[in-house]
Formats: structure tokens, sequence, C-alpha cells
């Protein structure tokens, strides 16, 4: 494992970076109790591009909004794309993210503070093409302080979940995924955090994440297995994980991810990030949350689902991240005997 990780986007001579180097990060925003508004947004540089772009996902009760936009990296000060700004107030510990009037209809200004040490790894994976992903991945869960406004209304945040993910390095995957999984379920005392892909016999091709614990703890995670419902056109509705970590615990934990909506492709996954676009691109779209779309018929299979979730007899929520492979050689199993 990495250590060290400093959150300052990097801005370093493109010459010493391959061609497709990337930093980036990512916040998802929800409230307790409910599963909508529901809120993704990044941004990320790509020096050897000269590019920096960004994305908002929001998802109401009855659709999803999606924004992209993208400038030419030397025409920003890399704290900034488009009517996203952000600022570390404290490396690792707390970050301000401020959204300005958009078409989205949402604006922030919002406070987001750690609960519990990041997770931090390096994730190298050999490709079937030969080519080799090699990046460094953290994930932080913390909640929020701050205001929201959607459509004229204004919320206060505080309290509400939210996590973290940052990557950096050379991200190149393909071919031969079967199921991926990037989950984070938080509870008042804890954060089960772990990304999992397995190829398309249901062989394991990556596993990293923990247990991360408001205490400071942070727990290994040493295997997940896995018992999910998925609607028509490969849609996450529930399931069950089971997790196990190398402090000899194991987790069974249920979610609820009939909620709908947080495709990805909207925020311009599926090959679209650190395109060359020229100064101040931008585009926005919206999708139907009535069946029309979904991760079969959009760009990317990536879903980021804003779940509830129970274990222990307690209530958490977060975000179920699952992307089934479209190829008609791949078909889901559980690895959860019954």
């Amino acid at each position: 494992m990495t250590d060290g990780f400093h959150d300052a986007l990097v801005t370093g001579a493109a010459a010493d970076m391959p061609e497709r180097f990337f930093d980036r990060f990512m916040f998802n925003l929800h409230p307790d109790g409910n599963t909508a508004p529901s809120v993704i947004l990044g941004a990320g540089v790509y020096p050897p591009r000269n590019v920096v772009d960004g994305f908002v996902v929001l998802t109401t009760e009855t659709e999803q909004r999606n924004l992209r936009f993208s400038t030419e990296h030397d025409a920003t000060d890399a704290a900034s794309v488009g009517p996203l700004k952000w600022e570390t107030l404290e490396d690792n510990t707390a970050w301000r993210i401020q959204l300005g009037e958009n078409k989205t209809g949402l604006e922030l200004d919002l406070v987001w503070r750690a609960r519990a040490p990041y997770w931090l790894g390096s994730v190298d994976v050999e490709n079937t093409d030969g080519n080799v992903t090699s990046f460094d991945h953290l994930f932080q869960p913390g909640r929020y302080e701050g205001t929201l406004t959607l459509d004229g209304t204004t919320t206060d945040v505080g309290g509400w979940y939210g996590l973290r993910d940052r990557s950096r390095g050379v991200r190149t995957m393909s071919g031969g995924q079967g199921l991926h999984i990037w989950y984070q379920a938080q509870f008042p005392d804890r954060t089960f955090g772990f990304l999992l892909v397995e190829d398309r016999r249901g062989g394991r091709i990556l596993l990293e994440g923990a247990v991360m614990h408001d205490d400071g703890r942070l727990d290994d995670i040493t295997d997940v297995r896995h018992d999910l419902a998925f609607a028509a056109g490969n849609d996450l509705t529930g399931g069950t994980v089971e997790v196990v970590t190398a402090g000899g615990e194991t987790y069974r934990i249920g979610a609820d991810a009939s909620a709908g909506g947080g495709y990805m492709a909207g925020g311009g996954y599926g090959g679209h990030h650190g395109k060359v676009r020229g100064r101040d691109f931008e585009e926005f779209d919206v999708y139907p949350l009535d069946g029309s779309v979904g991760p079969t018929t959009l760009d990317s299979a990536l879903t980021d689902r804003c779940c509830t979730f129970e274990w222990n007899g307690q209530t958490g929520y977060g975000i179920f991240e699952f992307a089934l492979s479209r190829s008609s050689s791949y078909t889901y199993r559980s690895s959860i005997a019954t």
C-alpha cells in the first residue's frame, strides 16, 4: 500500500507523465433516511492532454440531470472548472466544494469533513490487451455541513453522509471483466468500503478495501461474497454482501437499491473523460427514471446507486457502484452458498 497521498491535484510538467496520466476526485452527497436528491460530482486533470474536466450527476425522484464541462488545463488554476470550485482546507481531513449556477438547477456550498481514516491502495491489473493499469486509489467517508439549493429551494445539509474518492495514475482497464463493485455503506460508527472486480467466470481480479471505524481503526477486507438481484437491463435492485476482515470479523449486509438513477454515463464515464474539447465546453442532458435508460442502453454500464443498507439491526446509507459486463459470454453468479 502507498502512503502520503497529497490532496492537491497534480499540476506538474506534462513531459514527466505518461500520455494517459490522470488525477481525479469524486464526491457523493445524500441525506439520511431518503435517497433523493442524490448528488455525485467530480473533476480531473490530464496534464499531458492539457485538459481539466468535471461533471455533476443529480438524481431526483423522477429524473437524472447531467452536466459535463471541460476546458484547457493551462487556462485554469486547477482548482476550478466550469461552475465547480474546490479547495483543500486540511489535507485528508476537510474540503470545500462550491457549485455555482448551472443548467441542473443545483447549487452547493459545502464543507466535507472526514469521519474516519482513508483507505489507500495501489491498483495494478494486467489487461487482456497487454496494457497495464496502475493507479493509486483512495476513498474516505465523511459528513457535510453547508447548503444545497435545488430549483430555488435551499436545504441545510448538516450531517449528510458523503464519500470522497481519489484516483491518480494510468487507468486503462479493458476487456475480461465480468462484475465490478465499488461499495460504500456508512453506518453510525463505521463504514464498509471496498473495490471488487471479477472476471467473466466469477474469478477474482481485484479486491481492496477496509472497514473504516470512526475511532481511527482500519480493518482490512480480505474476502467478499455477494448475492445480488437485478431487474431487466442489468439494473441492481438489491442484495446481500458478506465481508470478511483481517481482524476476524464477518459482516452480512443487505442493500435496498430500488431508488433508481446514478448512471455514470451522465458524468462522462464510458471513455469521455480527458478528451480535448477546447475552452469552456459544456453539455447538459436529462435521463428520465422510467426504465427507458439504464446500464444496457447508455455509453457505460457503471452505476452509482444511492442505497439504504441494513446490518446487525442498524440502518446505513451510501453508494453501491456496480457494472455488469454486457458481453454475451457473461452471466451473473452469486458467490454466497445457499
